[in-house]
C-alpha cells in the first residue's frame, strides 16, 4: 500500500479556505493532511496544524519558497506551528541545525529545484546521487521527489532509481491528477505521494465532494 497525504493546496500555495476541509475530512479515512509554507501566515500555519492535529491527522507542511531566507522562515514558522513533516526545501546545510533534537521528520527535494510552482531538473542517474547524498545525512528522514513535475523523465525509472538510492522513504509530490500515476508510484516503491490541486478542481471521481474524491483516492491506493 502507499500513503496518500492530501494537500490543502492550489498550484503550489495554500488556500485560503483549507480548515474548511480539516472537519469535513476528520472520518474519510485520511491520515495525513499537508500544506505549504506559501499562502499561509504562521499564524494560519498553526491554526491549521492545530484543527488537522484535533481531527486526528498527521500534519505535513512543504517548503517550496524559492530563497534561503525565506526557507529559514518557513522552517522556524512550521516548527512553531508544531508540525509532524517538513517536506521539500532545496537548503539542508541551513535546515538541518535548526531542526536538531526536534522529531520532526525532514524530508527535503533531491536533485536540482527551480522556480514556483517547482520543477525538477537534471538526468536520473544526478537525482539519485543526491538522494542517496541527502538520506545519507543525519536528521534528514526521506525525500519529496517531484516525480511528475520532471519535463522528461521516465517516471516510474525515475522514481525506482530515487527509492533505490534512498535510506528513507520518498514522498511523490505534484501534479499526480489520475489513478494510473498513482499505480505507477506504487510499483516502483514510493512510500507515498501528495495530491492538492486535482482534488480542489475536481479532477478524481466524485466531484466535486472533496471527500468523495479523498475517499476515492484512498481505496486507489489501497489497491494499488
Amino acid at each position: 500500500m502507499i500513503n496518500f497525504i492530501f494537500m490543502l493546496t492550489h498550484a503550489d500555495r495554500t488556500i485560503d479556505n483549507a480548515l474548511d476541509y480539516v472537519d469535513e475530512l476528520s472520518d474519510s479515512g485520511l491520515h495525513y493532511i499537508g500544506f505549504k509554507d506559501v499562502g499561509a501566515t504562521p499564524e494560519r500555519q498553526r491554526a491549521i496544524a492545530q484543527a488537522a492535529h484535533d481531527a486526528g491527522f498527521e500534519t505535513m507542511l512543504e517548503v517550496v519558497s524559492t530563497t534561503r531566507e525565506d526557507e529559514v522562515n518557513s522552517v522556524h514558522a512550521a516548527l512553531a506551528a508544531g508540525v509532524d513533516w517538513i517536506l521539500g526545501g532545496t537548503q539542508p546545510d541551513a535546515v538541518l541545525p535548526l531542526l536538531a533534537g526536534s522529531p520532526v521528520k525532514y524530508c527535503p527535494f533531491p536533485g536540482r529545484v527551480l522556480g514556483h510552482p517547482s520543477v525538477l531538473e537534471g538526468t536520473i542517474e544526478e537525482i539519485a546521487r543526491s538522494a542517496a547524498s541527502l538520506t545519507s545525512r543525519q536528521g534528514v528522514y526521506g525525500l519529496d521527489l517531484l516525480a511528475y513535475r520532471h519535463a522528461s523523465a521516465d517516471i516510474a525509472h525515475l522514481t525506482r532509481a530515487v527509492v533505490t538510492a534512498s535510506e528513507g522513504p520518498v514522498i511523490a509530490a505534484g501534479s499526480v491528477v489520475r489513478d494510473d500515476q498513482i499505480a505507477t508510484l506504487a510499483k516502483a516503491g514510493a512510500w507515498g505521494f501528495t495530491i492538492g490541486s486535482a482534488i480542489v478542481e475536481g479532477l478524481f471521481p466524485g466531484a466535486p465532494d472533496v471527500k468523495a474524491q479523498v475517499r476515492h483516492v484512498l481505496d486507489v491506493a489501497a489497491n494499488a
